[in-house]
């Protein structure tokens, strides 16, 4: 037995041997103890402008590094990160958010303290909705138990816990039976069950001609890269990737045929992956932004493996007892067939030709000209709307990576999470695409970035409104108004803005900013209204059919 912690204590050191180095957040009087108790431990906290902020930038931090962290105050904090949490959850990112709360002595006396909702149960009731486990360490006889236990959730599912400690039992000593964080078991599959699913794919395989895989975020979040390289490449086979799971092969590799989605996939791509005979989907959330027709189609013919963190299906049989991380590292030891090689859809639909420098800047020519500053030093970060749809036909290269909330799809995540990939990998650059709508919503963050040294790039996509929805729905309620975005930098007091109207100045404000890797460099980048990039066609042509049922 070792008595020397106390609940605050326990709680920090079993975050920091699992790996959390930063935490994201902002004090408030119910959690300045345990603020103190960071202080004096070896994680560094990072102070926000907002706790939804804090929220994305613990989520980017999870993607990267595997574990993610935020401190909060009860309620008026907690709650406000509700949506950053909520998005951590759809989209299997492991992030540790944790609360003060009122003391249970001072409750006895005062049911009505500050901050409060309805009762002291109603911030723990909020996120256990959107968590995989919500724990309030209320007592200290239990409370080593009940940290491992939700840690170890945290770890097996990929997906956010909620830790609440009353503020008068921060500093209560605890005796813990271990030192040590808690671990997940290798392997919990059944033997026998993953050994016949394994059977069933190789017998689904043998009697194809045209197998896809269609890999997705999980595969990332799981730490199964090298595995699905070694898949593919053995085979040899041709990979996709859902949006969301952009970049979890690299992308450059020669059976990589790139992004495949209903919504904003290219037709050729579409068109190939929709011709298979066989389709492994493998760690991908199929939704409607994948529209996976030929998911279903195979799936009625039995010729399909859909295999994520929830379940394990092939054909029409689900595994209930085998795990994803098993099935996978299973494939790549079973002998699989190898194919022989076929003709795969054209890498770019279309070869970007730069115009002169006199010539207006447009979508076209951000992306074509940002796809060949990309290396494998840099990360993508992508919000919603254009900066994502046009993002998908980015090449993003070998180990460097690409984020965005592809699937909950909640604007102002970007410039936050460029703040916490910059702490989870210092050594990548972050390219921050982000439009002018989601940038009015957190972009103060970049005054985090600036007050901790960080050197994001931001191009902010300025076309005066909501672009998705205009394309959707015109109405004047997608109009915005319109900030000098480049003068930003001037307010914050750091980094270097630029003011760019032609494709001449887009050249020479990224030659400085790729140049310069000690400053925030933001780019208002004045688009036209009616600019809309080759994949938000695809998009709205797509959904207007399905919105018109033709």
């Amino acid at each position: 037995m070792n008595d020397s912690y106390t609940i605050g204590t326990l709680l920090l050191d079993r975050l920091y041997k699992l790996g959390l180095h930063h935490i994201f957040g902002i004090p408030g009087d119910y959690v300045l103890t345990l603020f103190k108790l960071i202080e004096q431990s070896p994680i560094r906290h990072i102070g926000t402008t907002r706790e939804d902020c804090a929220g994305f930038a613990a989520d980017a931090y999870a993607r990267i590094h595997g574990i993610g962290g935020a401190c909060v105050t009860y309620c008026v904090g907690g709650l406000n990160m509700v949506n950053a949490v909520a998005c951590a959850y759809a989209e299997r990112s492991p992030v540790v958010l944790i609360s003060g709360s009122p003391g249970l002595n001072e409750r006895v006396n005062n049911p009505f303290l500050h901050h409060m909702v309805r009762d002291f149960s109603t911030q723990r009731d909020v996120f256990e909705k959107v968590t995989v486990a919500s724990v309030v360490l209320d007592d200290p006889h239990t409370a080593e138990r009940e940290i491992d236990r939700a840690l170890k959730s945290l770890m097996q599912f990929k997906r956010p816990i909620y830790l609440e400690v009353p503020r008068d039992l921060v500093m209560t000593p605890v005796q813990v039976a271990s030192t040590s964080p808690p671990k997940v078991t290798a392997c919990q599959s059944d033997p026998a069950a993953l050994k016949e699913a394994v059977a069933e794919v190789r017998g689904i395989l043998s009697g194809s001609e045209r197998p896809i895989i269609l890999a997705g975020a999980e595969i990332h979040r799981f730490g199964l890269q090298d595995q699905l390289t070694e898949l593919v490449e053995h085979m040899h086979v041709p990979i996709a990737t859902t949006l969301l799971g952009k970049s979890v092969i690299r992308e450059d590799h020669p059976l990589n045929i790139g992004v495949y989605g209903g919504l904003v996939g290219r037709e050729e791509i579409l068109e190939f992956v929709e011709d298979a005979d066989c389709l492994l989907t493998l760690g991908t959330l199929l939704t409607d932004v994948e529209d996976a027709k030929a998911h279903a189609t195979l799936l009625a013919t039995g010729r399909t493996v859909h295999a994520t963190a929830d379940s394990i299906a092939i054909k029409h049989h689900k595994y209930e007892d085998v795990r994803f991380e098993d099935f996978i590292r299973a494939l790549v030891a079973s002998p699989l067939p190898a194919f022989p090689a076929r003709a795969l859809p054209p890498r770019d639909s279309v070869r970007f030709d730069p115009p002169g420098p006199e010539a207006a800047v447009t979508l076209r020519n951000v992306f074509g000209y940002l796809d060949g500053l990309l290396n494998d030093k840099t990360v993508v970060i992508a919000d919603v709307g254009e900066s994502l749809f046009a993002a998908a036909d980015l090449r993003v290269r070998k180990s460097a990576e690409f984020l965005s909330p592809a699937y909950y799809t909640s604007m102002g995540f970007s410039v936050p999470a460029a703040l916490g990939a910059g702490f989870a990998d210092p050594g990548l650059r972050p390219f921050v695409l982000v439009g002018d709508g989601a940038f009015q919503m957190t972009g103060t963050e970049l005054s985090t970035c600036i007050r901790y040294g960080q050197a994001p790039i931001v191009v902010v996509l300025n076309n005066r409104g909501y672009g998705t929805e205009r394309e959707i729905l015109e109405g004047p309620f997608n109009d915005l108004y319109e900030w000098q975005y480049e003068k930003i930098c001037d307010l914050l007091g750091g980094g270097v803005g630029h003011r760019v109207g032609t494709f001449g100045d887009l050249v020479q404000a990224l030659t400085i900013a790729v140049d310069d890797h000690k400053q925030v460099h933001v780019l208002n980048v004045l688009l036209d209204p009616g600019d809309r990039s080759t994949a938000m066609k695809r998009v709205a042509q797509r959904l207007a059919k399905r919105m018109t049922g033709h």
